[in-house]
């Protein structure tokens, strides 16, 4: 039998294979332990302060901080835009759980309206920097108390603190002042443009509307930062480091608390616009627009409702008509025409007109009439302004031609805006034959020169500019800037800034400016001026022009027209007025007006009469006034 034979072991050769292995597998340890060291080091030592800085930035980071809004006062330091304390409900997306159920509940323990939700989606799908977005604003103490018992069963929802601009006096000064609102894409990509994006890290709100976005830049004021410690979900532990933001600059206006009420209470129930301005500096002492409305409204974001209410009003509240109302001037730029005359030649002080009721171009049927029926006879420059005759401005319109009228009515703003501190301004209408082409394609008519000489046809004017013109009728030419702000900075002692001037009309003879003023004056002054039963009795001198503007035309025949009561009140007259006190040395200058009212002479001119009244009376007599508009408003609202 054969026996297989085993192989003897080669314990040598094993040894040697073992002896290698052994080798390798120190050496791939050795390796590794060394790139392991070499990445410790580099860590530790080589990369120490990148990957610290990393780390930092895990749980530390920088949250910008708003800054106040400046305040802003009127020329007595009496406070028309303040910063109050609100709270408002704040929700983290990111901690909420199932955040649409969290604020399906939230709105009925809280009662809130409808729509808030949907508001809320909107804000979030817009959410730009903020960790929260707010839910809702103004919590009263009721929902502040109501929430916080039940705080715990929702979280990711608190409530914050924060400082919300308000506006105490409401609708009195809504079209000057303006209003702030919230932050939406427009104001984004505006902010982006002008590379001031970055200051508006933590803000809400910007200016919207007058003053407060005239002067945005100032009244904002410079973010500022705190390094805080946040938790794994984003929650502060503690502040590291704080840099204040700095507070905007207070404004100061020329606005008079007093005038403005005075100018509110004036208009009452009727649609219009008066504008107060210093002779002198151009400083807007009072600019009221009715109706008007509540700017807080729009602070935290106006509702569907309430601003479709507004923008369907047939009564336009949301249009400052003493910047944007267009209408036509009327005979208060009978002045203004005269001066020209008396400056081109076309006229002098002494030359007489007849006016037998009626003015007749050449080759034309069509009689031109005066508002009194059998005219005023002869009649001289200062008594056409004094009786307002429609036939002298005819014949002095048709002899200087649209060309000379318009080229020198823009030399006192007519046809461009004024430059008032607001960007809510309209430049109306001053027409010339360049105009009339590129707007209708038409040739310009003789006759249109004759409704322009009376300021109606297409000439249109805001109360701003016929505020001015008159402050340059007032002062022999003088142009100042028409302005709201007066000062920034303190309270009690701000820093006054300088008036502004244009270059003034100079190429027009003292003699003439003088003539014209006397027929303003003689407008109160005579038994026959249109504005003497309004101003009878007044204890200071003035001068004046009143104005009475057809909205349609109702007829030729002044013998025919109806009566003010008989014609629908959308159909009937716009009464307008300019004036300027103390006669001899003017202060300030009136403009207004009121629509679908009538005569100017019989109403226009008395609410200039007490804007005047006011403006010259004592402190005991206009602090009386008040008291008595106050409590007769105060009676009204309840």
């Amino acid at each position: 039998m054969n026996r297989k034979r085993v192989p003897i072991r080669n314990h040598q050769a094993e040894a040697a294979l073992f002896t290698r292995r052994a080798i390798v597998s120190i050496g791939i340890v050795f390796i590794v332990f060394a790139v392991l060291l070499t990445n410790l080091y580099k860590l530790q030592v080589t990369s120490f302060a990148e990957f610290q800085t990393r780390s930092n930035s895990n749980r530390i980071t920088v949250l910008p901080v708003a800054p106040n809004r400046g305040l802003i006062y009127d020329r007595n330091g009496v406070l028309l835009a303040d910063n109050i304390p609100v709270y408002s409900l704040e929700v983290s997306p990111l901690e909420a759980r199932n955040l649409q159920d969290t604020l399906q509940r939230l709105q009925t323990l809280l009662e809130l309206p409808e729509g808030v939700i949907s508001d809320f989606n909107t804000r979030l799908r817009q959410a730009r920097r903020f960790p929260n977005v707010t839910f809702v604003d103004n919590l009263t103490e009721d929902q502040v108390a109501r929430f916080a018992t039940n705080q715990h069963h929702f979280p990711g929802v608190t409530i914050e603190g924060r400082l919300q601009r308000f506006y105490p006096h409401r609708d009195l000064f809504t079209h000057t002042i303006g209003y702030v609102g919230r932050i939406n894409q427009q104001d984004v990509q505006m902010l982006r443009e002008q590379e001031r994006y970055a200051n508006y890290a933590a803000t809400r709100t910007i200016g919207k509307l007058g003053i407060e976005r005239f002067y945005e830049t100032k009244l904002h004021g410079t973010v500022g930062y705190q390094t805080v410690e946040v938790n794994n979900r984003g929650r502060v532990v503690r502040t590291l480091d704080f840099t204040p933001p700095k507070p905007g600059t207070d404004l100061h206006l020329e606005l008079d608390i007093g005038m403005q009420e005075i100018a509110r209470d004036q208009l009452r129930d009727r649609r219009g616009a008066i504008v107060v301005m210093d002779a002198n500096t151009g400083g807007v002492l009072a600019m009221y627009s009715n109706p008007s409305y509540d700017p807080n409204l729009f602070v935290s974001g106006i509702s569907t409702v309430d601003y479709r209410a507004l923008l369907n009003n047939p009564a336009n509240p949301l249009i400052n008509r003493a910047t944007q109302g267009r209408y036509p001037p009327a005979s208060t730029i009978k002045p203004h025409l005269g001066l020209l005359a008396l400056h081109e030649g076309v006229i002098t002080a002494e030359t007489r007109i007849w006016d037998p009721g009626y003015f007749r171009l050449e080759g034309v049927n069509r009689r031109f009439r005066d508002w009194r029926p059998h005219g005023h006879g002869w009649v001289t420059v200062t008594r056409a302004i004094a009786e307002s005759c429609n036939v002298f401005y005819y014949d002095v319109a048709n002899q200087l031609g649209i060309d000379s009228i318009s080229s020198f009515m823009r030399e006192f703003g007519f046809g461009q805006q004024t430059g008032i501190d607001i960007r809510e301004e309209s430049a109306a209408i001053m027409p010339d034959r360049g105009w009339k082409r590129a707007r209708f394609n038409e040739p310009w008519y003789a006759g249109e020169t004759l409704s322009v000489g009376i300021g109606q046809s297409f000439w249109t004017v805001t109360p701003i500019q016929l505020a001015y013109s008159t402050a340059i009728l007032a002062t022999n030419g003088n142009r100042p800037q028409p302005r709201l702000l007066r000062g920034t900075g303190e309270r009690l002692v701000p820093e006054l800034i300088e008036p502004y001037h244009l270059p003034p009309i100079e190429n027009v003879a003292d003699r003439h400016w003088m003539t014209i003023r006397k027929g303003m004056e003689e407008v109160i002054t005579s038994r026959q001026g249109t504005a003497w039963t309004a101003y009878r009795g007044a204890t200071y001198t003035t001068g004046g022009k009143t104005g009475t503007a057809q909205v349609v035309r109702i007829g030729d025949d002044v013998q025919q027209r109806p009566d003010v009561e008989e014609v629908e009140e959308r159909f009937r007259d716009n009464a307008t007025y300019i004036g300027y006190a103390p006669a001899d040395k003017p202060e300030i200058v009136v403009a207004l007006a009121i629509e679908n009212v009538g005569g100017g002479g019989r109403n226009a001119a008395p609410v200039a009469r007490a804007v005047m009244d006011f403006y010259f009376a004592d402190e005991a007599t206009r602090q009386l006034k008040l008291q008595e508009i106050r409590a007769r408003e105060a009676y009204a609202n309840d």
